[in-house]
């Protein structure tokens, strides 16, 4: 056994989270003791994403605040950034290890065989050899895992890297994913969040359907709640919004991402579903579930977004109620076709856009939360205590705070929510 301490850095999706955990679990196993990222450490993960140049940036001022810090410590860095530029990575001083998101699962293994080397192994591939399917979900967060049902994906929107990044569209079997909640529900967590990289394409490499997924999943004893991280337009289909109307387990919300209003530009980003497409699918989920949080996917300042293409977006945004806003300033990826189209968007209005949106998604969130004050909603309230307050969250995602009491720690409350405090959260009072 060791004492020896280790960190991990995870950056961008939910998918990375899980996948962290797991190989956390590993490194305990291992007799590793996890350490936060700001502390001295014998071994430091950075699990890179890659969606953004700022991204990349980010990734490389973190392996380089590491080094300083933790000297001697071994760097072992993996994710999206690292599949994509694996040299650049080995390049920067104190890394000693670069893995593949094909050899993910690997690195607790690469690590204790490392001998002491003058540079760093690099373990890499192309898309087309990521094959292997990394079985991951989260866990220490008493209340909720991250459970990871797919990787990967087939789109090859213009401007992202994903598929390069991640490889082709996979899955394991429900039965697997199936045992993988029940060992989450052993652990005591109440709610899982579906995460995969195109969630909804779920199915490729079994033949299976995602429905069949969710329905599995509902029958597993000891999950209270589930919520799905985000699925596509035009694979969120009448049958998975009917089942998730009918399920008590399934929450009303839904992150689905739009990227433009403009059905122009969606052409141009080779999205598979038009501004009307996505508008009907909205009503559809609202229909049946009048109260359901909808999270967004923005992208400003693609090329050839004129102000009235903007203001599709914007117009679109305020029409559907969404919830909230995640907001992505166009960033050009090498390799990517938007690259090479023309008519760019100054950054200066890109910048100016994004501010726009920033005040309208404010403004919605705002707006979807006044509608429940005064109303009553379940909570699954969090261990967390920040000056005696105690925090979770509503069926419909709301974020609400209370009196802490640690009897009501990972449990479903029925509260009544009263007011905003400064930070935006909802004042509740527990009823039952």
């Amino acid at each position: 056994m060791t004492n020896k301490r280790v960190s991990f850095h995870t950056l961008g999706c939910k998918l990375n989270f899980s996948e962290s955990s797991t190989i956390a679990r590993e490194f305990e196993r291992g007799g590793y003791t996890r350490v936060e990222p700001s502390e001295p450490t014998d071994v430091a993960v950075i699990n890179s994403c890659s969606v953004t140049e700022h991204a990349d940036k980010k990734c490389r001022n973190i392996i380089r605040k590491i080094h300083r810090r933790n000297p001697n410590a071994i760097i072992a860095v993996t994710g999206c950034y690292a599949q994509l530029k694996p040299n650049d990575i080995a390049a920067i001083d104190g890394v000693d290890i670069v893995l593949s998101n094909n050899d993910k699962g690997d690195l607790y293994k690469r690590v204790i065989e490392l001998q002491n080397r003058e540079k760093a192994e690099v373990y890499s591939c192309s898309a087309d050899q990521i094959t292997r399917f990394f079985a991951a979900y989260s866990s220490g967060d008493r209340t909720r895992s991250f459970l990871k049902v797919q990787d990967g994906c087939d789109y090859k929107c213009a401007y992202c890297t994903i598929h390069y990044a991640r490889g082709s569209s996979r899955n394991m079997p429900i039965a697997d994913i199936v045992e993988e909640a029940r060992e989450i529900a052993k652990a005591g967590q109440k709610e899982i969040v579906i995460t995969g990289v195109n969630t909804g394409d779920f199915g490729r490499t079994t033949g299976e359907k995602f429905i069949d997924l969710l329905r599995a999943l509902d029958s597993v004893e000891g999950i209270e709640r589930y919520r799905i991280s985000s699925i596509e337009p035009n694979l969120i289909t009448d049958e998975i919004i009917e089942f998730c109307a009918a399920s008590p387990k399934f929450m009303p919300h839904f992150h689905i991402p739009l990227q433009s209003g403009s059905t122009k530009l969606l052409g141009m980003m080779r999205r598979r579903y038009t501004a009307e497409r996505y508008r009907e699918r909205i009503a559809k989920i609202r229909s049946l579930m009048p109260d359901s949080f909808l999270g967004v996917d923005v992208i400003v300042g693609f090329p050839g977004e004129g102000e009235e293409e903007f203001m599709e977006s914007y117009r679109l945004l305020e029409e559907v109620g969404a919830s909230f806003l995640h907001i992505f300033p166009f960033s050009e990826r090498p390799g990517t076709p938007a690259v090479d189209m023309p008519n760019k968007v100054q950054s200066s209005i890109a910048t100016q856009r994004v501010e726009r949106l920033e005040e309208l998604s404010t403004r919605l969130h705002r707006s979807f939360g006044e509608r429940f004050l005064g109303t009553e909603r379940e909570v699954l309230f969090e261990s967390t205590d920040r000056k005696g307050m105690m925090y979770g969250y509503t069926d419909n995602y709301l974020r609400v705070c209370a009196p802490y009491n640690t009897q009501i720690i990972n449990t479903i409350c029925r509260t009544k929510l009263i007011d905003f405090d400064e930070d935006g959260n909802i004042r509740c009072e527990i009823v039952g």
